[in-house]
């Protein structure tokens, strides 16, 4: 199980979790044979073999570490029971968008949440622009042009006032 370098160099990439793209580029292959270099090593079983043995290799950790990290683990601040979710500052209310708003606005919340809370009201709380048809807008159009130095004069008088 002879490998050659730009091979072995795949095979460390992708024990380490790289695509098969990232992995080929990360050998030395050009970005645009990288994708089908990549797929055909990944399907060669020598390379299958030797990434399997690579990831049983970097999956054995010493001891060192594993202190390090069971102490780092004791140190952690306890999380609530709810996987570290703030749900009590949220309000219990029946609206939806309301709720949607308040977990927006609360700080204590994860980013992911919060910015999937926006991207979620934002249809109810912005309207889009394009709601109004054609005509409507140009009717507006009319009108906003229509205002002040070039608007529409008085109409002449059906009656003759004495």
């Amino acid at each position: 199980m002879v490998l050659t370098d730009k091979q072995r160099q795949f095979v460390d990439a992708k024990a380490r979790g790289a695509s098969n793209k990232e992995a080929a580029e990360a050998a030395g292959c050009k970005a645009s044979t990288a994708s089908a270099a990549g797929s055909r090593w990944a399907n060669d079983p020598k390379i299958c073999s030797a990434i399997l043995a690579r990831r049983s290799e970097l999956s054995v950790k010493p001891e060192k570490q594993r202190k390090q990290k069971t102490s780092a683990a004791d140190h952690a601040p306890e999380q609530d029971e709810a996987g570290g979710e703030y749900l009590d500052c949220l309000p219990n209310t029946e609206d939806p968008l309301a709720w949607l708003l308040a977990l927006m606005n609360e700080p204590r919340a994860k980013i992911f949440d919060r910015r999937n809370a926006a991207q979620t009201a934002v249809p109810y709380v912005h309207g889009k622009k394009g709601d109004a048809g054609k005509k409507e807008e140009r009717a507006q159009a009319a009108k906003e042009a229509g205002k002040g130095k070039y608007s529409a004069g008085k109409p002449p008088l059906t009656v003759v006032k004495r």
